[in-house]
């Protein structure tokens, strides 16, 4: 089967694998223990991974903290930021094309009391900039959470002109990097103003399971408090409890350096895979076709395109045994999607929209298969 469903998630790495594994048998210490040589050598193997992941995010690597997923990382820290502060700011500005662990988070923190802005997005799913300035200036927020890159139309927000805004206000800036991570250049340790950064590795072929919150240090080499959202052994640095899953630290530490060594060669090897699509499905479908995505300012490798008249379910499901395809996000695929709504599609464009999302182990050949169809 040709797997074209990356955004949902990726196939580990062989490599990754086998990393993995001694410290599911023989290498089982806790690294939190001390003395013996089992603990010893779990904690070696998790300061290592936190190494390249940091190498891979651009940060220093005790700004890394171990999570379940982008998922529990979202939450830690729009909830950790909102009761560790909110008692003098209750304002929260996000768009309206976050991941749904963002917005019910959101939603959830305005039954709490909060007030959250919600940003409007043009047709490539990009917020206004202009507009953002406006609302920080007419009310001052305390946290701006905007996703680096989207995972449905792959659009890229402006984050560094984002972290300029929230510099210049002192305003926390959160972004989740899911999606960009091993595909678009993420060196934080520039961006000034950009205070957290969410990511999972099963998105650049890691295990599922493990993801980190980065809490970025300030100009006095502290980081910011927040309060934890799991209380417990602080294992953490007191940011999180709960015993290491030392494999799948490494497996992710392992993913993340492979992500970095063959980042460039990663890139333009699914830009030509993206290019190659786009041509065979302009050829096969012509005018029946709509790309939902910008062809730059975006992720490489994803790909939204509304087939005109083709309800997209019976396309997907007609196709499940020779390609694996989504009509976009895997965390909400049962409702109407809520980013192709904010881009302005209707309901004939919300039924026949389906996303080719990509990665590294597609063979080019292998996307011929949509000469056929």
């Amino acid at each position: 089967m040709l797997y074209l469903d990356n955004s949902a998630t990726t196939q580990m790495l062989p490599e990754v694998k086998d990393s993995m594994l001694p410290y599911l048998l023989e290498e089982f210490g806790n690294p939190s223990s001390k003395y013996y040589s089992l603990a010893t050598n779990a904690k070696n193997a998790v300061n290592e991974a936190r190494e390249h992941i940091a190498k891979l995010i651009g940060c220093d690597s005790d700004e890394i903290i171990f999570t379940s997923g982008a998922t529990e990382s979202n939450n830690m820290i729009i909830k950790g930021i909102a009761d560790y502060y909110g008692e003098h700011n209750q304002h929260i500005i996000t768009s309206k094309v976050e991941h749904p662990s963002v917005l019910e988070t959101c939603h959830y923190l305005e039954k709490k009391g909060f007030t959250v802005t919600y940003l409007d997005v043009d047709s490539y799913g990009r917020i206004y900039l202009d507009k953002l300035k406006e609302i920080m200036l007419q009310s001052p927020p305390l946290l701006v959470s905007i996703m680096w890159g989207n995972n449905e139309i792959g659009s890229l927000q402006p984050i560094e002109e984002i972290a300029k805004l929230c510099a210049e206000q002192n305003v926390f800036f959160h972004t989740d990097a899911t999606q960009v991570m091993g595909k678009v250049f993420t060196d934080i340790s520039t961006i000034e103003g950009l205070h957290f950064l969410s990511c999972s590795a099963h998105k650049f072929h890691g295990p599922k399971g493990i993801g980190v919150a980065v809490i970025k240090k300030d100009r006095n080499n502290l980081k910011t408090k927040i309060t934890p959202l799991l209380h417990g052994g602080g294992q953490e640095n007191d940011y999180r409890s709960g015993t290491l899953p030392v494999h799948n630290i490494v497996g992710m530490g392992k993913a993340a350096q492979l992500a970095f060594a063959n980042f460039d060669q990663n890139v333009e090897y699914l830009l030509d895979l993206e290019n190659h699509l786009r041509m065979i499905l302009k050829a096969k479908f012509g005018d029946v076709i709509v790309f939902n995505s910008d062809e730059t300012k975006k992720i490489p490798g994803i790909i939204s395109v509304q087939f005109k008249g083709i309800n997209n379910e019976m396309l997907i499901k007609n196709l499940a045994g020779v390609v694996a395809l989504s009509t976009g996000s895997a965390c909400s695929s049962s409702k109407p999607s809520h980013v192709l709504q904010a881009i302005g599609l209707h309901a004939d464009g919300l039924r026949s929209t389906i996303r080719f999302s990509l990665s590294s182990l597609v063979k080019k050949e292998e996307l011929d298969i949509f000469k056929q169809l």
